[in-house]
C-alpha cells in the first residue's frame, strides 16, 4: 500500500500555493519526499485556462522555484472545463508519480475538485438538453433565487457566480423532485481516504480579508486590468471563464456599466464573500480523519507541515 500524499486546502488568499512549493522543497531537503523532488498537482478550476494568469493567482515560474506543476494552462478560456475532466487528467498523473516513487502534493484551489478526488462524484440523473437550455436562457438572478428557495443547502455551497453548478442543481431538482443536496449524501459525512492527508490552513477572518484586499491591489499593479481587457476584447472568455472572480467584474467596467474603481472594489467584495463560503466547507472538512490544520500565519508553518507529512507517511 502506497503512503498517502498531502492535499492542501484553505480559503482563497490563504497561502496554499506558496506552502505547497515550500513543502516540496523542505521534504526534498530532508530526503523524505520520495525519489526526487515532490511535484504539485493543481486542483483549481480557473488555473486550467491559458492566459488567465494574474487574476487566477497562477504561480509564475519564479514562484514555482523549480518545482514541477501539473494541471495548469490546460485549455483555452473559450472552452468549458468540468470536474469530470479534471479527475480524468489528475488520476493518471497522481498514479504515475506515486508509482515512480515521487510525492504528489495537491493544492486545492477549488474545494469541489478536492471533494471529488477524495469521495468521487455524485452522478444523479442524466442531462436534459431542453431543460438546460430553458434554464440557461433565464436571468442568473432568477436562477439563484429559485435555488435558494428549493435547495438552500445547495445554495450555501454553490457560489452565486457559478452558473453551471446552479443550473445542474436546478436540473436535478426539477427532474427528481428532490434537492441535489439531499442526494449528495457524501457532503454530509466526514471524508475518509487512506490515500490522502488533508493539510488545512486557517486564518482569522479579519486578517484574511486584509490579505484579500492586498492581493487584489497587487493583481491590479501587476496588470490584471490589461490582461482581462485583452481577453475580453478578443472574445477569448467563454461562458465559464468569464465568471471567474476579477474577470467578471472588470468585464462590467469594459462594457461601460461601472467605473474602474467600482469594479476593483467589487472584486474585493466578491472575493471576501467567496472566502466566507469556503470557510463553511472547510469547517466540515475538519472532521476528516487524519487531517491536520495550521494557522496560515504561523512562522513555523512549513516545518510543521513537513513534520506532519513525515509522521503520516511513516505510519502507512
Amino acid at each position: 500500500m502506497l503512503p498517502p500524499f498531502p492535499v492542501i486546502v484553505g480559503p482563497t488568499a490563504s497561502g496554499k500555493s506558496a506552502l505547497a512549493v515550500s513543502l516540496a522543497l523542505e521534504l526534498d531537503s530532508r530526503g523524505t519526499g520520495g525519489r526526487g523532488p515532490a511535484e504539485i498537482v493543481s486542483a483549481d478550476s480557473m488555473q486550467v485556462y491559458k492566459g488567465m494568469d494574474i487574476g487566477t493567482a497562477k504561480p509564475d515560474p519564479a514562484e514555482r522555484r523549480g518545482v514541477p506543476h501539473h494541471l495548469i494552462d490546460l485549455v483555452e478560456p473559450t472552452e468549458s472545463f468540468s470536474v469530470e475532466r479534471w479527475l480524468a487528467e489528475a488520476r493518471p498523473i497522481l498514479a504515475g508519480l506515486r508509482d515512480a516513487g515521487r510525492l504528489p502534493i495537491v493544492v486545492g484551489g477549488t474545494n469541489f475538485y478536492v471533494r471529488a478526488l477524495i469521495e468521487g462524484i455524485f452522478e444523479g440523473p442524466g442531462a436534459d438538453a431542453e431543460l438546460r437550455a430553458r434554464l440557461g436562457a433565464a436571468p442568473a438572478s432568477e436562477l439563484r433565487a429559485e435555488l435558494e428557495r428549493v435547495d438552500p443547502a445547495a445554495a450555501a455551497r454553490i457560489h452565486p457566480n457559478d452558473l453551471r453548478r446552479t443550473i445542474r442543481a436546478l436540473e436535478v431538482f426539477r427532474l427528481t423532485g428532490t434537492p441535489i443536496s439531499a442526494l449528495q449524501v457524501q457532503w454530509d459525512r466526514p471524508a475518509a481516504s487512506a490515500d490522502v492527508q488533508l493539510i488545512g490552513l486557517t486564518w482569522d477572518p479579519a486578517a484574511l480579508n486584509r490579505r484579500i484586499n492586498a492581493r487584489v491591489k497587487q493583481m491590479i499593479e501587476r496588470g490584471l486590468v490589461e490582461e482581462a481587457h485583452q481577453l475580453w476584447s478578443s472574445g477569448a472568455l467563454g461562458p465559464q471563464a468569464r465568471e471567474a472572480l476579477g474577470y467578471k467584474q472588470l468585464a462590467a467596467h469594459f462594457r461601460g456599466e461601472c467605473a474602474l474603481e467600482d469594479a476593483i472594489e467589487a472584486i474585493k467584495i466578491e472575493t471576501r464573500r467567496f472566502a466566507k463560503n469556503q470557510r463553511t466547507w472547510l469547517n466540515r472538512m475538519r472532521l476528516t480523519p487524519g487531517s491536520v490544520w495550521f494557522a496560515g500565519d504561523d512562522p513555523a508553518l512549513v516545518t510543521k507541515a513537513a513534520d506532519a507529512v513525515e509522521r503520516n507517511r511513516a505510519c502507512n
